[in-house]
């Protein structure tokens, strides 16, 4: 059995304001619905620093005081790498709302968020940003996402 993968390295972040949540409404198709802000790690970055980078870039926002919660990870469809997403949460913000290219930014209730379509897995997530868990993993059945 190989000790070594190919591993695809993400994160996203959770940033509240009491119980609001500040939501992306994803345009790409690959993994669309409402997300929390995030993205790639680049190679030789620290994982605080990229998910930084990641909400800057997304929403206009600087975070600070970022809190890892946990990781989520998935199996590729077709077996040939992973990917792991370290999930953040902050209070901490500054700047101006900004959407980007990756789909629209916006504020919405906690309690909201059943009223929309939910990015596959991610209320699942939740689970680790509530600290009720500290990982998913999330594998696949004939197409169909399995945890």
């Amino acid at each position: 059995m190989a000790r070594v993968e190919t591993c695809v390295l993400t994160n996203m972040c959770m940033v509240y304001s009491g119980t609001k949540l500040l939501v992306m409404e994803r345009k790409h198709q690959d993994w669309g619905g409402l997300t929390f802000p995030g993205g790639h790690v680049e190679a030789k970055e620290r994982f605080d620093d990229a998910v930084i980078r990641e909400v800057k870039e997304e929403t206009g926002l600087d975070v600070a005081n970022v809190k890892l919660c946990g990781i989520t990870q998935w199996v590729h469809k077709d077996n040939k790498f992973r990917y792991i997403a370290f999930l953040y949460k902050t209070d901490t913000f500054s700047g101006e709302l900004k959407c980007s290219d990756e789909g629209e930014i916006f504020w919405i209730e906690r309690e909201d968020l059943h009223k929309y379509a939910l990015s596959d897995g991610f209320e699942d997530m939740l689970e680790v940003y509530d600290e009720t868990a500290s990982e998913k993993f999330f594998i696949t059945d004939q197409d169909d996402w399995i945890n």
